[in-house]
């Protein structure tokens, strides 16, 4: 799995029960919140949820330096109640940060913990913080994942003021697309609050505790995408107006008035963006949108994630740039070098300017330049009128037809490159889990609207976060042919290989490996020449490095057009 590092789960509750350890220090917390006992089951917005009892099992007696499997040395207890505890740890294998939480074999919810964390770790979705491994040994059950020292609670961010409307339409983006795809592969969340979504430095959104914070907690429901629906309406709730959507407080955050109900975020807080706030009320709310509107409900993620996308795109702020200091000359540069400071409030003479050259080397001088003026305009003017009659001389008769006998030597222009047809365009990602990138898009880069563009999925770096060496668009041209050039257009400075594939080839070539490097470069439109003649039907356009796009903040490549040329 993808090696990484996290901060603990939060899957604590505020019962009367205290944690038996001290909170993590600062220099080791990733931004959470001070009190991990927040997360309380009252807190909890599903109101189709149910809790099973806790397993009797006292959680086992384990101390900082004890070693499971040995390899991961726990380091400090986060949380230790309802039969389980949770622990930041240290993977001595792979000497990285790893958060474990440990419970009894015998647990009433140990079997139901275990399946959650093999099936999230299936998931393998970098959105979400990973689970690393999932083990039963010596009377013990724990599961290890992530640890992300670089990583903000929403909780913590939130204790600062509202967020910004690009920020919470980034986290309400990345979150909703991401519940989106769990489950389609049959996965909830059902504890998703402010503790449970991280922002990391780099801007992105991550999500802990998918499916395993339920198990830990014995948290079920009937209804799990709307469960996680309605979550994600009170997340962007909290994010617009710094409350909770319900009467009792929660994760450091004030609860509604009393007997007022549920309001939009507009109301409760000047400058909230509209969308934003009916966004929220559609997902929240779940019996139709605000009376304004009459906008359907959004039950499932899916179903939000296409509310999202028909809203307008809301951009980041504009950059501030300070202006810099004003230039200060040295005293040096000042003339007052060597000389003695001024006495306060003493009147300073005011320097008189030299006099003008008045005498005869100042006169000389004069006249020598102008006579070099003189003479320079006479050379100027008389290569001009050279030119202009050699001009003439060699003009001929406009109403004459030129002819070129075959003892003509002048060298003659090449003929510009010929467009050739694209018969087929196709996604191309052999090193991907699922073999293909973004397939239904692909025909936009052949469309001749520049408007348009295919693009890849994101990722968490330029490199593609180091799961694969690029992704690419293979282009049939019909028949072989010969390719002059290729020119690309892209939408951020983007690198960029022409691989093709043999003359003989008699059909696609589905591996890497069976096209060859013939050109590369970078930058937004790129020209694409190979070095020697190249016959060839299959070209494939390989992307090697990402530019991050301005409009989302995330790694990801953009084709707005292809041309070939012969």
């Amino acid at each position: 799995m993808a090696e990484r590092s996290t901060a603990a789960v939060d899957v604590a509750d505020n019962s009367d029960e205290t944690s038996l350890t001290a909170q993590a220090d600062q220099s080791t917390a990733d931004g959470v919140a001070k009190n991990r006992e927040r997360d309380t089951d009252s807190d909890e917005v599903q109101e189709s949820t149910r809790t099973d009892g806790s397993g009797k099992t006292s959680p086992p007696e384990l101390h900082s330096g004890h070693k499971l499997a040995r390899r991961y040395r726990l380091e400090e207890c986060v949380t230790r109640l309802d039969g389980f505890s949770s622990w930041r740890a240290v993977d001595e294998k792979l000497r990285r940060a790893v958060g474990v939480h440990i419970l009894p074999a015998d647990h009433s919810r140990a079997r139901s913990v275990l399946a959650a964390a093999r099936s999230s770790a299936l998931l393998g979705d970098p959105r979400f913080v990973q689970v690393l491994d999932a083990v039963e040994e010596n009377d013990l059950v724990y599961v290890v994942h992530e640890w992300l020292p670089d990583a903000t609670e929403l909780t913590t961010l939130l204790a600062s003021g509202p967020l910004e409307p690009y920020d919470a339409y980034q986290m309400v983006s990345q979150v909703s697309s991401a519940m989106a795809a769990a489950h389609r592969e049959g996965l909830a969340h059902l504890r998703l609050n402010p503790n449970a979504v991280l922002r990391a430095s780099t801007g992105q959104w991550r999500i802990r505790g998918l499916a395993v914070n339920a198990a830990l907690r014995g948290v079920a429901s009937d209804t799990p995408q709307r469960t996680d629906t309605e979550a994600i309406g009170a997340l962007l709730y909290a994010a617009l107006t710094q409350r909770w959507p319900y009467e009792s407080d929660a994760y450091g955050l004030s609860g509604l008035p009393k007997d007022v109900g549920l309001i939009a975020p507009d109301q409760v807080r000047a400058g909230v963006h509209r969308g934003l706030s009916e966004l929220s009320m559609r997902a929240l709310v779940n019996d139709g949108a605000t009376a304004s509107r009459h906008e359907s409900p959004c039950t499932t993620p899916e179903e939000l994630v296409k509310a999202i996308g028909e809203m307008p795109r809301i951009r980041p702020p504009e950059p501030a740039f300070t202006a810099p200091p004003e230039y200060q000359r040295t005293s040096y540069q000042q003339g007052t070098y060597g000389r003695q400071a001024p006495h306060p409030g003493a009147t300073q003479p005011v320097p008189t300017p030299p006099p003008p050259l008045q005498s005869r080397t100042g006169k000389a001088l004069k006249w020598a330049v102008s006579a070099l003026l003189i003479a320079a305009l006479g050379l100027g003017s008389w290569q001009l009128a050279d030119a202009l009659m050699d001009q003439g001389g060699k003009s001929e008769d406009p109403g004459q037809t030129q002819t070129n006998d075959g003892n003509d030597k002048s060298p003659k222009k090449p003929a510009s490159g010929k467009p050739i047809a694209i018969e087929g365009v196709r996604d191309f990602d052999p090193l991907g889990s699922d073999g293909s990138e973004n397939p239904r898009d692909i025909d936009r880069v052949d469309d001749s609207d520049p408007r348009s563009y295919w693009q890849t999925s994101y990722y968490e770096s330029a490199d593609f976060g180091r799961l694969k060496s690029g992704v690419g668009i293979i282009l049939d041209l019909g028949k072989v042919q010969q390719v002059g050039k290729v020119t690309v257009t892209f939408l951020g400075n983007t690198s960029v290989e022409l691989r093709s594939a043999g003359a003989g080839a008699g059909s696609e070539p589905t591996s890497l490996d069976a096209y060859s490097k013939v050109a590369e470069g970078s930058g937004t439109t790129v020209e694409l020449k190979p070095g020697k003649a190249l016959n060839t039907r299959y070209l494939l356009v390989w992307l090697t490095d990402l530019p991050i796009q301005a409009d989302d903040g995330k790694w990801r490549g953009r084709v707005a057009d292809i041309k070939v040329t012969s």
